[in-house]
């Protein structure tokens, strides 16, 4: 797994008041509901968020993170993947003893193309029918992130940390949007290499990819309790920032 149950993420450099913050469910097109964490700024927003998680779904690193984008004057959808498997927990916040596994392991990326579409559905809904919106995923998320630089649905761009290649797959060579790729140089789970190949041939395909590698940085080092990286941390809210201010409705 990425960040676990008790990891939080470090603060965005920019800090406004949040108006609204909470757990909701959304439904998809097919009629799942599913859990999400919205927060939004107190300021009219000129980009959208929708986070991606890692492997546990909606875990509180990422109502955490939700929030922290509200700060920075984004709002924000971070959306539970498992809805069509696991019942939501009371709070709508996955628990620390959720067994994601075979939740993992159910999921189809169509499923999680509709609740991403639910996601930025309900952005337009809250925060105007142009607002431009950015995916940022982590682990599973920064892979399912990175697959939707193809512009199938409808974003401005697209952000991840410690993404996996192979589940990009042939999007890759399909990749049009505006990309960052955000590397941890001791990634234990994907080579540094491979996911510069992916960059490439994202490249290749048009879409114009920031791809930075953080060296010596473990997987999900994007996390407070690593004082060691705060620098990166830092570091990394500013490429995510110059892309959300780059595409921002204007």
């Amino acid at each position: 797994m990425c960040h676990d149950h008790d990891s939080r993420p470090p603060a965005a450099p920019r800090s406004g008041d949040v108006a609204e913050r909470g757990v909701l469910t959304l439904t998809s097109a097919d009629g799942t509901p599913f859990s999400a964490a919205y927060a939004a700024p107190a300021e009219a927003a000129g980009t959208g968020i929708v986070l991606l998680p890692d492997v546990r779904g909606l875990h509180p690193f990422y109502v955490a993170l939700a929030d922290q984008f509200a700060q920075a004057g984004l709002p924000t959808v971070a959306i539970d993947y498992f809805g069509r498997t696991a019942p939501a927990s009371e709070s709508g916040v996955r628990d620390a003893d959720f067994e994601w596994q075979p939740h993992v392991a159910a999921m189809a990326p169509e499923n999680v193309d509709a609740d991403l579409r639910a996601a930025i559905d309900y952005l337009r809904e809250r925060a105007g029918a142009d607002l431009p919106v950015v995916t940022v995923g982590f682990c599973l998320g920064g892979s399912m992130s990175w697959r939707q630089a193809t512009g199938d649905l409808d974003l401005a761009g697209c952000v991840g940390f410690y993404g996996k290649p192979s589940v990009v797959g042939d999007a890759a060579a399909r990749a049009t949007l505006p990309t960052v790729m955000l590397i941890a140089g001791e990634d234990a789970a994907t080579p540094v290499a491979d996911q510069l190949a992916l960059a490439d041939t994202m490249r290749a395909a048009g879409a114009e990819v920031d791809a930075v590698v953080y060296d010596g940085a473990p997987h999900s080092f994007f996390d407070r309790a690593y004082g060691e990286w705060a620098e990166a941390c830092r570091d990394a809210w500013d490429h995510v920032l110059a892309l959300t201010d780059r595409v921002a409705l204007r």
